[in-house]
């Protein structure tokens, strides 16, 4: 804010916030560019403020998309590591799943299907987040979708899931194992949702006994989903054989079409209710005020024809983080929705 003479107040305030960097707009474009001219592309289209007649200005207008596309010319390169069984591994990018879209760069993905064989990929933060963003975003910008999915398992959270308390995790309860799998259960759909098939894979832990595998075990053969022990933990990657021929065999299945769970072109509310009733289990969303005029703002300018990113708990399939298990009956509240139409 300028003050003139008489302290008059002269140009005009602007209003921000902080935002951390693994939830930033930037993060989120370098991660879904193709190369560094399409993230050039992304940058302009960044909302950097509105004109006097509430018209939207997008940092192209500014010509200054240029000068923020060459910071990131380094950046945008994958980092080249190696695991210590000397399998190479491309570490880039890291936007949170429970903030952001939860996945590594489309440029290292693309990069690994393209010098390996196999390439494996996380999607970070449960398979209601992370998962589905993958799937439902990144999929979409990148043009791929994977051949089979590995939904991470273990003992503990799901006892935890089962109403065991933190403190005791490390105490052998079979009964809660098998109440918290409606949870993994949940997880197990969601990925079916996607036309994908899956296997579950075990973690373990020192604490876990061959009783509580044993019956984790048999819950997913019940299931009927794939199921296989990773001990790489303790064994390197010789813990991780039984897992990797599971994934073997599932890549061996018929490829699938890309099947999103939504169409982009929907509403913002159709899209959020088709995430909320579908993935998380609820019976739908409620729109706070703000929410709501925010929602008829962007229809305005049409900017309501993208995927959605839903930035909630982690801890539970819902927005509540104490509803544990797979939670029926409940209304996920939103509070806040804002546009990145650089991102997209």
């Amino acid at each position: 804010v300028v003050v003139g003479m008489g302290g008059k107040v002269c140009g005009f305030p602007r209003e921000d916030h902080f935002m951390i960097t693994v939830a930033s707009e930037i993060m989120a474009a370098l991660c879904l560019a193709s190369d560094l001219m399409d993230l050039k592309k992304h940058m302009g289209d960044i909302t950097v403020a509105y004109d006097l007649d509430g018209n939207l200005v997008k940092a192209r207008q500014l010509g200054v998309e240029g000068a923020m596309a060459i910071l990131m010319k380094d950046a945008i390169k994958p980092n080249l590591v190696q695991t210590i069984e000397h399998t190479p591994a491309l570490v880039h990018g890291g936007p949170f799943a429970n903030i952001a879209h939860g996945c590594n760069s489309v440029v290292a993905t693309k990069l690994a299907m393209k010098m390996g064989d196999i390439a494996v990929t996380e999607a970070g933060f449960g398979a209601d987040l992370g998962a589905e963003k993958f799937m439902d975003i990144k999929c979409r910008f990148a043009g791929i979708k994977p051949d089979a999915v590995v939904i991470v398992a273990t003992v503990r959270a799901l006892k935890m899931h089962g109403g065991v308390d933190k403190k005791n995790l490390q105490e052998e309860n079979v009964e809660a194992l098998k109440k918290g799998f409606a949870n993994l259960a949940k997880h197990i759909e969601n990925m079916r949702l996607f036309d994908v098939p899956v296997v579950v894979g075990i973690n373990k832990f020192i604490s876990d006994t061959d009783e509580e595998i044993a019956t984790l075990r048999k819950l997913c053969e019940d299931y009927g989903v794939e199921v296989a022990l990773n001990n790489c933990w303790a064994e390197g990657g010789k813990g991780g054989v039984e897992m990797g021929e599971k994934v073997l065999k599932l890549l061996q299945q018929p490829k699938t079409p890309y099947k999103p769970l939504y169409d982009v072109n929907a509403s913002i509310p159709e899209k959020l209710e088709t995430i909320v009733k579908k993935v998380y289990g609820g019976d739908g969303v409620l729109f706070e005020g703000n929410a709501q005029k925010q929602i008829k703002e962007l229809e305005a300018f049409g900017l309501d024809k993208m995927p959605i990113c839903v930035a909630k708990t982690q801890y539970s399939l819902s927005d509540n983080p104490a509803l544990l298990g797979a939670p029926k009956g409940f209304k996920v509240t939103v509070k806040d929705v804002r546009v990145c139409t650089g991102a997209g």
